[in-house]
């Protein structure tokens, strides 16, 4: 079995529980405006690589990590691969976690979800013209890979970007936390301030980069978020 990926990192630190080998994935169907990999959106642009190759590496490091994580780009935009994969992995006695947007529809993703241990969602918006207007895309298959994840049992750590003058937004974020608060599957909550690491991957790919006048949040600006999830009994990613 081959897919296609961007790149890998051995020894990855906020990709999941603990040090983990990331695979990143190449292709996704999203446009977030705030994407720090652009170059990883063309499926076929990526490298050709199969599950024995990656598996090999992966042996490598296997005394050292706490388990593997496939991201992207989106991993379900690979499910064959991705659940081919993982299964290799497990075989090694390693937890697997996926990262994904939740992008498409269940009858596609839904046995690369089943297959791995840690659902990482990142939520994007939960109100669907804000996430249409950040991704391109509506939020339906988002919804409900979590609402799936909740009918399985399976554990969601779920990530959101806090953008100025879109996800930073008090009511948005009470409704947010207010909406997560309902879900059992949900262990804890990332919020990730939105960064212009990216950037220059745009000017090289000639992209419009739409927020190069978006300010960075501030320490206050970020706390203020914490303290909404806070409030509704949220564990925060720490």
């Amino acid at each position: 079995m081959k897919g296609y990926i961007h790149s890998v990192e051995t020894f990855g630190a906020v990709d999941g529980p603990g040090l983990r080998y990331v695979v990143f994935m190449q292709g996704c169907p999203l446009r977030c405006l705030y994407c720090h990999n652009p170059d990883s959106w063309k499926l076929k642009e990526g490298k050709k690589t199969s599950v024995k190759e990656l598996v090999a590496d992966i042996k490598k490091y296997k005394n050292y990590i706490n388990g593997v994580t496939l991201s992207g780009g989106e991993p379900l935009m690979q499910p064959k691969f991705a659940l081919s994969l993982i299964k290799a992995i497990k075989k090694l006695g390693l937890n697997v976690a996926i990262d994904t947007a939740g992008s498409f529809p269940l009858s596609f993703s839904k046995c690369v979800i089943d297959a791995c241990d840690l659902v990482i969602l990142d939520i994007k918006s939960i109100d669907n013209a804000l996430c249409k207007e950040l991704t391109g895309m509506e939020n339906k298959n988002n919804i409900s890979t979590l609402e799936y994840c909740e009918s399985i049992n399976k554990d969601v750590w779920i990530r959101q970007v806090v953008v100025p003058g879109y996800t930073l937004d008090e009511n948005y974020l009470t409704k947010l936390a207010k909406f997560l608060s309902k879900f059992s599957c949900v262990k804890t909550v990332d919020l990730l301030p939105f960064h212009k690491f990216g950037e220059f991957k745009w000017q090289t790919l000639e992209y419009e980069y739409k927020l190069k006048s978006t300010k960075e949040p501030t320490k206050e600006e970020m706390e203020k978020a914490k303290q909404i999830f806070k409030e509704f009994g949220i564990e925060l990613l720490k």
